[in-house]
């Protein structure tokens, strides 16, 4: 039986409870054997992509500390936090050291869930049921660091009743981006508009992302402009039946 670690990030703890639920069911359902560290915390990524250095490396040690007493793999529901720790928490730490070690050698077993299934668990089919029209938004972190371009689209297309469509402008990001939508409210309202608008002319009565940050965002602006669209996280379609 295969083991794995959950991380369930900021925004899932806050605010998509819902969502770590059906990634805890699905995993589980799938056969994997789950364990939950309590110690775990943000990962850091708003420090970093600040400029704070050094308050992001003593949020990753607690981060190495809560995750590196088993060797399970790690997955995640954010393309954007596991990027966090796949790709920048290595370089937090100097060359030689053993917290770059083990920053190292935690950042090749961290998945984010998309990439998890298909990729490690070679599965492609989950068994979801979700008889509607739907479109997709690629999540940046997920697209460009992550590298995943095929994985949720795979998915999606082994679910039973599924129609997809195609959605304009599918890579261009929807002006979440964290700290950005504070930083420049106005370039951020102005490409969130803009995916809205995609989503809108797509004709689909569903857009599915991999990203919280983005599904908070795409499903505000739904609501702002008066959509009844269902902006979903990738698991929780996948968690229909």
């Amino acid at each position: 039986m295969p083991k794995a670690q959950l991380f369930i990030t900021c925004l899932g703890d806050q605010f998509y409870t819902q969502t770590l639920q059906n990634m805890t069911q699905l995993l589980e359902h799938l056969g994997v054997e789950l364990s939950f560290p309590p110690e775990q915390t943000c990962c850091g990524q708003p420090h970093f992509n600040n400029g704070f250095e050094s308050q992001a490396r003593e949020v990753a040690r607690n981060f190495l500390h809560a995750f590196g007493r088993s060797d399970a793999p790690i997955i995640g529901p954010s393309g954007s936090c596991v990027s966090m720790v796949k790709h920048h928490y290595p370089g937090l730490f100097p060359i030689g050291t053993p917290e770059h070690d083990l920053a190292a050698e935690i950042s090749s077993r961290t998945f984010e869930f998309t990439e998890y299934l298909v990729n490690e668990l070679k599965v492609t089919d989950v068994g979801a049921v979700y008889p509607h029209k739907v479109t997709y938004h690629a999540s940046c972190h997920y697209l460009r660091e992550m590298g995943l371009k095929t994985e949720a689209k795979t998915l999606l297309n082994a679910v039973k009743g599924l129609e997809f469509i195609p959605l304009n402008e599918e890579e261009t990001c929807c002006g979440f981006g964290g700290a950005f939508t504070v930083t420049y409210p106005e370039v951020s309202r102005s490409m969130m508009e803009n995916k809205v608008k995609n989503i809108l002319a797509s004709g689909a009565d569903t857009v599915v992302m991999c990203e919280p940050g983005c599904l908070m965002n795409v499903a505000g602006g739904l609501h702002k402009a008066g959509s009844n669209i269902k902006a979903m996280h990738i698991i929780d379609l996948l968690a229909s039946k």
